[in-house]
């Protein structure tokens, strides 16, 4: 039986207030809830806007465009999973349309590639992004590509 020490994290964990990310996401759509009184866009999703304490939201489209925010190359010990996938980067995306919203994920050569595609020399603080999505293991996740390879 497989666990967290020899299987990769797969299936995000989910509530009511994110659930909806997810379901945009296995439609190839990043979406980030936003504030229908105030209009401002919140990440992580939550039941209330922190600006104006109102519950009324909605999901909106975003472009998917961005730029490297913040990156790291995780160093042992890792989880035996990931272990045999080093080196590969995490990055924390800053949205074109929304600076104050950063998602983390990972940068890929390509649509499927693995999380080691992209050589740790490529990466640089500001580099634009753009989101895809992919199938992993079930679960349709964010990745990112660079704008210009």
């Amino acid at each position: 039986m497989a666990d967290a020490t020899t299987e990769p994290l797969l299936t995000p964990t989910t509530d009511d207030d994110g659930a909806p990310f997810w379901t945009y996401a296995a439609r190839g759509e990043l979406r980030i809830q936003a504030c229908t009184a105030c209009g401002e866009l919140r990440f992580p999703p939550r039941p209330c806007c922190p600006h104006c304490q109102s519950f009324a939201s909605d999901w909106r489209r975003m472009s998917g465009r961005g730029r490297i925010w913040s990156y790291v190359f995780p160093h042992p010990p890792l989880l035996p999973a990931y272990a045999a996938r080093a080196p590969y980067n995490a990055i924390i995306v800053e949205l074109a349309e929304a600076p104050r919203i950063r998602l983390v994920g990972n940068l890929v050569a390509t649509p499927d590639g693995e999380l080691d595609s992209v050589a740790p020399e490529r990466l640089r603080i500001g580099a634009k992004v753009q989101v895809v999505f992919v199938d992993v293991g079930g679960t349709v996740v964010p990745r990112w590509l660079l704008e210009r390879p």
